[in-house]
Formats: structure tokens, sequence, C-alpha cells
């Protein structure tokens, strides 16, 4: 299928780009000092079709949404690299739920592919610096973002329509929120998944605490404290992915559910192919009888006493993360367990990423990974209370809460 710019697109780049330059550069210096965009902006950038600047085609009955922000984010970054990058993630998440919607109500549609832009991971999550900036102020612009973010997670998670999604390179942060929803995921030898929040004072959300909590055993804990990376074989053994496809065979794939997709499980099942040993089961003996504490305390006090290498290396691991962020995960898996409706689960989540941006730990964390890049965060010192933690992880009041996207009229 040729994804190759249409006049109609290019004519659309020109704009943005025109846009940036006259209506974004001149003022972003103002906006970087305050932390975020006006919301006045919105609606031109809505007025102007911003949000059919990600390459969306149908084919067939396929609806077919490629993960490329390349036209708005080139064309914005020529004009003012400093806003560019916000507001392509922030548009991209708009510009699907807004195609969901409409394909959700159109019969013609059977199926929809997510992909991504050839030579790039699937997904590897937001603008981090943009989230901080924001949290460093009154935290506005990062709320709104996540706000959003979440609604195309639980339309996806509650569509009515099969979705499948090509978790081929970096399926990470963001990537798992757009994977997992999904009916069919597909894996390849490039699959890394991984949910590595707790390196830059973060937590598990998009879905995550849901997710992991429900793997087998304690792997779900083990994910969210450590980072850990898994391959695609992994995925598979875990439930993470529902099929493993070679890498070389995933064009010829695309072309088929294209041609058919109300053939997508059989086409799947004859494309798949046998996955490697996955390395995590190996581990999970020791993972289950090392991480099995809800405690942060608890799972340190094991690592200690067990005295193995492989326990050895995991606590050293740990001992890079901000221990807010691993007591909130573990709070976290331990809440999303006990909820049955994904709803809940993304208004916990909201809840978490309103009051977390704001602690100094996440604002450290990117001093130290995305700013200065030194990798060496100095977390906030102190014991981690349960106080804490409660106050993090506590509904907000209901003028403030997640809601889920409106439905198209």
């Amino acid at each position: 299928m040729d994804f190759a710019l249409s006049e109609e697109q290019t004519a659309i780049f020109d704009m943005a780009q025109g846009f940036g330059a006259t209506q974004i550069a001149p003022f972003a210096r103002e906006w970087e000092t305050a932390g975020e965009i006006p919301k006045t902006l919105w609606p031109q950038l809505a007025e102007l079709g911003f949000g059919g600047l990600y390459v969306r085609e149908r084919s067939g009955g396929s609806g077919l949404t490629r993960l490329d922000a390349t036209l708005v984010f080139e064309a914005l970054s020529m004009a003012c690299p400093s806003v560019a990058a916000f507001m392509s993630i922030h548009n991209m998440c708009a510009a699907m739920i807004a195609a969901l919607q409409q394909w959700a109500a159109d019969p013609a549609v059977a199926l929809v592919l997510i992909d991504h832009a050839a030579g790039r991971g699937f997904c590897a999550g937001g603008d981090i610096r943009m989230l901080a900036e924001s949290a460093a102020g009154d935290g506005t612009a990062a709320r709104d973002f996540f706000r959003i973010e979440y609604q195309l997670n639980h339309l996806m998670f509650t569509y009515p329509k099969p979705i499948a999604a090509f978790m081929d390179g970096i399926t990470m942060g963001g990537g798992v929120g757009i994977s997992q929803p999904a009916s069919f995921r597909i894996a390849t030898e490039n699959t890394r998944f991984a949910m590595p929040e707790t390196g830059i004072g973060l937590f598990i959300d998009v879905g995550g605490g849901w997710y992991l909590s429900r793997l087998p055993g304690r792997i779900g804990q083990f994910l969210a404290l450590t980072g850990h990376r898994l391959n695609g074989a992994e995925c598979l053994a875990l439930g993470l992915a529902t099929h493993y496809v070679p890498a070389d065979r995933l064009t010829e794939l695309k072309a088929q559910l294209l041609a058919d997709p109300q053939r997508i499980a059989a086409i799947l099942d004859d494309f798949s192919a046998p996955a490697p040993p996955a390395p995590i089961l190996v581990d999970k003996p020791q993972i289950d009888r090392l991480f099995r504490a809800d405690r942060l305390e608890e799972i340190y006090a094991d690592l200690a006493a067990d005295g193995g290498e492989w326990a050895g290396k995991q606590r050293a691991i740990l001992d890079t993360k901000s221990p807010i962020s691993m007591k909130v995960c573990l709070r976290l898996l331990e809440k999303s367990l006990a909820l049955t409706d994904f709803e809940e689960e993304m208004a916990l989540e909201y809840a978490i990423a309103s009051r977390i941006i704001q602690h100094p730990d996440f604002i450290e964390g990117v001093r130290a990974l995305i700013v200065d890049k030194d990798n060496q965060p100095r977390w906030a010192v102190g014991q981690v209370s349960d106080a804490e933690v409660d106050e993090i992880v506590a509904p907000l009041p209901s003028e403030t809460a997640w809601t889920p996207a409106k439905e198209r009229a």
C-alpha cells in the first residue's frame, strides 16, 4: 500500500509549517517559561484541520492508523522545535480517537490496524520533557495530556471492532497503552516490551496496572519495579502478545489482512511461527519467591536474604529507581487486580498521574535522564510513608476526575 503524501497532504504540511512559523515560534520562549501552551491555540489548530495530519487510509474493510507524526512533527519542528513534540503527540491521540470513533460507526470498516512508520519502533511513549516542564508550573498541560491519552486507551479497550497492533520494535510506556487493548497483538523478533517508568519517577500508567497485575505469578510486580525488557517470545508466553510472526513476513501479512479483514484470526494463525524459548519463564520461580510481597521493604529484605547473584543484580537495579514510584506501582497493582471495569482503572491512574508528576522525584528523573543525561538521579531522601502513597492514589474530586471520551454525535 502506498503511503506517499497526496497533494492535499503536502499542502497541509506546508500550512502546518507556516502556522508554526507565524503563530508558534514568536511565542515559544514565553510558553516555555510558563510551562504550557495556551489553550486558545487548540481551537485554531482544530480549525486548520490538524487532526487530519496523520496518514489515515481506508483500504477495503480496514481502517489503518499509522503512528507516524512526521507531518506535524517535522513541519512544526522547522518552525519551533521546543513545542513540536508536545503538539504532535497530543494531536496524535486526538486524531486517533476521532478516527476510531468514526470507524466504529462505519459498517464498511471491519478491522483497525495499529502500525508504525518503517524503520522505527512501534511506540516509545510520550514527551517526558514537556510533562516535566508543565509539572514545574501548575501541571495543567501535563494533566490535559494524560486525560486525552487515557481516553484513547479506554476507547481502544472497549472498542466494538477488532484491532490488530503490530508490536514490531520498541513497545514501551505509551506504546503499551495502544498495543495491549488490541484484540490481536503481533510480536516479532524485534519486539522490546517494557514499562520503565520507575527509572524516571513516574509509574506504570496507560493501563499498566490492569495488564501487569494480571500476568502469571509475580511477574507483573517484577516488571513494574525493575523496568525489565521482554522480547517477543516472552510477550507471547505471558499473553502480552497473541501471535508471533517473523518481521520479514509482516508486509505480506498486512496485505492479506487489508484484502480480507473478516478472516483476521485465520490469517494470523497462518502467518504465526513457533517462538523461541522465553527466558522470563526460567526466572519465574525466583521472581515469584523474591517479589512475593506487596511492600517494597519486604522485597528488599527477601532479595538481601537470598544472597544469590540474580537477587543481587535485581537489588542493584531497584537501587537506581525512584522509591516513591516503586511504592506507588506496588499499590496500583494491588488495587488494579481487584477492579472489574477498565474505566475505573483509567480514573485511578489519572488520579495518580495528576499528583506524581509534581513529586520532586519526577522532576529529578527528567533532569538526570533527559536534560543533563548524567543518569545519576538523586531521589528524594527519607522513608516513603504509607500515608504519602495513600495521598497519591486517592480518588480525585468528581469535578476534576477522569472521564471517557464523549461519543461522536
